[in-house]
C-alpha cells in the first residue's frame, strides 16, 4: 500500500505557491514635375522667341499647378468614409489596452451570496444558510486581494491552469516537439507553473445582477506562457441559480496550436464556517471506485487501484477524519469517477455534510476525475477576519483531467486542438439536512 500511495513525506510542495487601431495617414497625391519651356535652348538663345515664352509660360504653369492642387484637394475631401478605415498593414502600430485592475464583484440571489475576484477568477467568499437559516461563509480566503496577487495564497478559491495538478518533470512531447515547463514544485510542474491562471488578472466581460446574477471572465494565455504551446482564449462564468447553487462554466479554445488544457476550481470548503477549525468531522461520499496511485513525487504511476477495503473508500458516506491517519500526510489523491446519477448533463461527483450546521454540499461535473485534498499543508495562514487556518482547515474537491495525463497514454487525453473547444462545468448545490 505504501508503494501505491507514494511517500507522502516528500509532498510538501503540493498546493503551496512558489513562487488599434492605428490612425490612417492619407497619402498625398503624387505631383509630377513639369519642366518649364524657359529652360529649353539654353545654348542657342532666340531672343524674340525667348521673350515671348517668358511672357506666356509662367502664367500657364501656375494655372496648371493650381488645377492639379484643386483636383487633389477635391479628391481627398470627397473620399467616402470607408476610406478612413485602417489599412490592412501587418506592420501597423498596435495601441495596447491597459490591463484590468484587481477588483471584487458580488453575486446575490437572495438566498446565497458570493464574492468573486478577477484575480485568478477566485471565489473569495460564499455565504450559505445553515439549518437555522443563519448565513455563514463556507470558503477559506482573505479579506485583501494582496495574497492572491503576490502568490502567498495556497490556491484559495481560484481557477488553476493551463493544466491543473502535476506534470512529471515539467516536460511533455506533443506532435514530435518536446516542451519544457516551469518547475514550481520540484521536480514537477504544479497547477500551470509559477504564474498560472490563478495569479493573473482576468477581464470581466459581463456582470449581471438580479434573481440569477452572473459574472463572465476572460483570459488570453499566450504561446509559450510557462512553457505551454499555443495561444488559448479562456472563459469562466459564475452564476447563482434560483436554488441555492453556484454554477461554474469553463471553456478554453486553442487558437493556433494543439495544447494540453485541464482547468480546475480550487476552493477550500468548510461547511461549518471558514473560521470553525478543521473539517475532520465532515462526512464525505465520492462517486469513485478507483484512484490513480502515485509515486514518491506524487505523480500517478499509470495504474488504477480499487478503493474497496482501503482508507480511500468513500463510496458510502464516511467521516473524513475516521481513517486519515492511515494515509501518510493526508488525502491528496485523484479519484476516477464512476458513471452514476446524472443531472442536466452533469454526473454526481461528491456529497459533503457538516454535522454541526447540517449544511450539505453536492458537487456535479462533467470531468473524468476529482482530486480530494484535505489541506495538509495549510499551517497558520491568517485569513478573513483574522482567522488562523491550520492543518485540515478546509477540503478541496477539484474536478479535473487526470494528473500527468499528457504523459500517460492510458489516461483520458487532455490535448485540445485548434477548431476544438475545451468545456468543463461544475455545479455546487447547497441544502440542509
Amino acid at each position: 500500500m505504501e508503494q501505491l500511495l507514494g511517500a507522502q513525506q516528500q509532498r510538501q510542495q503540493h498546493h503551496q505557491p512558489h513562487r488599434s487601431l492605428s490612425p490612417r495617414t492619407p497619402t498625398r497625391p503624387h505631383l509630377q514635375h513639369i519642366p518649364s519651356n524657359r529652360f529649353r535652348d539654353h545654348h542657342h538663345p532666340q531672343p524674340h522667341a525667348g521673350l515671348r515664352i517668358l511672357r506666356i509660360t509662367p502664367p500657364f504653369f501656375l494655372l496648371l499647378l493650381a488645377a492639379v492642387y484643386l483636383l487633389a484637394s477635391f479628391t481627398i475631401l470627397s473620399a467616402p468614409a470607408a476610406s478612413l478605415r485602417p489599412a490592412k498593414n501587418p506592420n501597423r502600430l498596435i495601441v495596447p489596452m491597459p490591463p484590468p485592475s484587481p477588483d471584487l464583484f458580488e453575486l446575490d440571489n437572495g438566498r446565497i451570496r458570493a464574492r468573486i475576484s478577477n484575480v485568478g477568477a477566485t471565489v473569495t467568499s460564499l455565504l450559505v444558510p445553515d439549518k437555522n437559516g443563519v448565513l455563514g461563509d463556507v470558503v477559506l480566503g482573505f479579506d485583501s486581494l494582496d495574497p492572491y496577487l503576490n502568490g502567498t495564497s495556497p490556491y484559495f478559491g481560484c481557477i488553476v491552469g493551463r493544466v491543473a495538478n502535476r506534470i512529471k518533470d515539467g516536460k511533455f512531447t506533443l506532435n514530435g516537439v518536446q516542451h519544457s515547463l516551469s518547475i514550481n514544485s520540484p521536480p514537477n510542474t504544479l497547477h500551470g507553473g509559477f504564474k498560472g491562471f490563478d495569479k493573473v488578472i482576468w477581464e470581466v466581460t459581463e456582470y449581471n445582477k438580479g434573481k440569477t446574477p452572473s459574472i463572465t471572465l476572460k483570459y488570453y494565455s499566450k504561446d509559450g506562457e510557462e512553457g505551454f504551446p499555443g495561444n488559448v482564449s479562456v472563459t469562466a462564468r459564475y452564476s447563482l441559480l434560483s436554488s441555492m447553487a453556484l454554477k461554474l462554466e469553463m471553456e478554453a479554445v486553442p487558437l493556433n496550436k494543439a495544447t494540453p488544457i485541464s482547468l480546475a476550481q480550487h476552493t477550500y470548503w468548510n461547511l461549518a464556517g471558514h473560521s470553525s477549525g478543521d473539517v475532520l468531522a465532515h462526512s464525505l461520499q465520492i462517486q469513485g471506485s478507483q484512484i490513480t496511485p502515485v509515486d514518491e513525487t506524487s505523480i500517478p504511476t499509470g495504474e488504477f487501484m480499487p478503493v474497496s477495503g482501503t482508507p480511500f473508500d468513500f463510496l458510502t458516506e464516511n467521516e473524513i477524519g475516521g481513517r486519515i491517519d492511515q494515509v501518510p500526510g493526508g488525502y491528496d489523491h485523484n479519484y476516477v469517477l464512476d458513471s452514476g446519477e446524472v443531472r442536466s448533463g452533469l454526473q454526481h461527483v461528491a456529497k459533503v455534510t457538516d454535522p454541526s450546521s447540517l449544511r450539505v454540499l453536492n458537487i456535479w461535473s462533467d470531468a473524468p476525475g476529482v482530486q480530494f485534498y484535505t489541506g495538509n499543508f495549510v499551517n497558520g495562514v491568517v485569513g478573513k477576519g483574522g482567522a488562523v487556518y491550520g492543518k485540515h482547515a478546509g477540503l478541496c474537491l477539484e474536478t479535473q483531467g487526470f494528473p500527468n495525463a499528457i504523459n500517460q497514454p492510458n489516461f483520458p487525453s487532455v490535448v485540445v486542438h485548434p477548431g476544438e473547444k475545451y468545456i468543463h462545468t461544475m455545479l455546487f448545490d447547497f441544502s440542509t439536512k
